[in-house]
């Protein structure tokens, strides 16, 4: 099944010794240059290509495999930049808005002060995505980063429940029957925090212990019973210890919130792939696959892109190596059915969040994504039809993504939270 990644697994095998040797030896800057020149030797292959069949855009070819391909944006970049905009309608059937639907992220700011919200920027990127039949990703309704500034004066152990219900309620219910999955909960795994099950050391999880994440999966059941409810991180893609251990806790977290009855139904792995990164193992990777997908949920790559701060200097190289981990990547990943989304961080090389938090010490533009920056199809591009047309077809029963018949009972002390706000139904 594997045969096709021989040469990575190959090199997997002295990755771990390499990496140590770079760690030890990195603070010599003439040393740690050779040795990037040595993994870029590695994970380029100049004899690769990345020929499609025809022109079609990510979003057929994704739909003819039972897949939905989309893109995340932010409201400044699609509403002013119109040839952005018309890329964004022929390739994504869906759109993620990156800063709009958070608490308070960039000029977005969506909790403007403590009983105020501005929906003003979301509306019109859901209205832009409904006009154009595309489908709309909420991000990310519970995440300890993106809180506004005075989130620490208002919020306490008192009231903290109250204020998750409330938030939970007023965007997921505005805009219920709109959005067709929400990343409830985000990143609530890190077991370098040495917490309890592994889970983050955040406000949320001080102020209301871990149960605020059974809460807040049923507050948004509530609030739209047909959306695809998700639980969303990151560092579950490489064969390391780090991400063996995350791995490991998040499917454990699963577990526990399928068996008291939580209404989640997917998970959603992020995927920032690391352009340098050599410790890949696509068995290891397959088998959580299969593991959570045993849960009876979905999965979905939420935040695809290629970190290239360490690759080459060189376009034809960089590109090259790029959209061979797209390939190889998108290959492993697309061969589980329970995989019925891709969402790529971005659609064009213009508008990334890596140009700001992971720029090349070079100084060249970051190249992560489908299109480049003059906002034309590249290798990366036909690195990920290429992975699309190679996947399986989709049942027409697992491609369904809207859950039709969630109901989900709120239990005590959430109902009387709910209550205590008027914001039950």
């Amino acid at each position: 099944m594997y045969s096709r990644y021989s040469r990575r697994r190959a090199l997997t095998l002295g990755a771990g010794v390499l990496s140590g040797i770079g760690t030890v030896i990195g603070a010599k800057a003439g040393v740690k240059a050779a040795y990037r020149h040595y993994q870029a030797q590695i994970l380029d292959n100049p004899d690769r290509t990345f020929e499609t069949a025809g022109e079609t855009p990510l979003k057929q070819r994704a739909q003819a495999k039972g897949l939905i391909y989309g893109a995340a944006a932010r409201h400044q970049d699609l509403m002013t930049d119109r040839t952005l905009a018309t890329h964004y309608r022929t390739e994504c059937a869906l759109l993620a808005p990156e800063w709009e639907l958070k608490w308070s992220a960039g000029n977005a700011r969506l909790r403007t002060a403590p009983n105020q919200f501005d929906f003003t920027m979301a509306d019109e990127m859901i209205n832009f995505a409904q006009t154009h039949a595309m489908q709309v990703r909420g991000n990310t309704l519970v995440w300890h980063l993106c809180l506004p500034e005075w989130f620490t004066e208002q919020v306490n152990h008192q009231n903290a429940e109250q204020w998750l219900v409330q938030h939970i309620q007023t965007v997921v219910g505005r805009y219920a029957g709109q959005v067709q999955s929400w990343d409830v909960v985000n990143e609530a795994i890190e077991p370098a925090d040495g917490q309890a099950h592994g889970l983050r050391r955040t406000p949320w999880q001080e102020l209301l212990d871990a149960d605020y994440i059974d809460l807040a999966f049923r507050i948004a059941a509530a609030a739209d019973p047909k959306a695809v409810l998700t639980y969303n991180d990151y560092g579950l893609e490489y064969d390391t210890p780090e991400n063996q251990t995350k791995r490991q806790a998040v499917l454990q977290l699963l577990e526990r919130l399928k068996a008291q009855g939580t209404p989640i139904h997917a998970l959603g792995i992020q995927s920032h792939l690391v352009g340098n990164e050599l410790r890949f193992n696509p068995q290891k990777l397959r088998q959580f696959l299969s593991d959570v997908a045993s849960l009876g949920l979905k999965i979905f790559i939420t935040e695809l892109d290629v970190i290239d701060r360490e690759l080459p200097q060189s376009v034809e190289v960089r590109d090259r190596i790029i959209a061979s981990i797209y390939e190889d990547f998108l290959s492993v990943i697309l061969d589980e059915p329970a995989v019925k989304m891709l969402v790529t961080w971005g659609l064009s090389d213009r508008y990334s969040w890596l140009t700001e938090f992971h720029p090349r010490a070079d100084g060249s533009a970051v190249r992560p994504l489908p299109l480049d920056g003059n906002l034309q199809r590249k290798s990366a591009w036909r690195a990920i039809a290429r992975a699309i047309d190679a996947a399986p077809v989709r049942s027409s029963q697992s491609a369904c993504f809207r859950s039709s018949n969630h109901s989900f009972a709120l239990e005590q002390p959430h109902l009387r939270a709910i209550k205590g706000l008027g914001l039950n139904h």
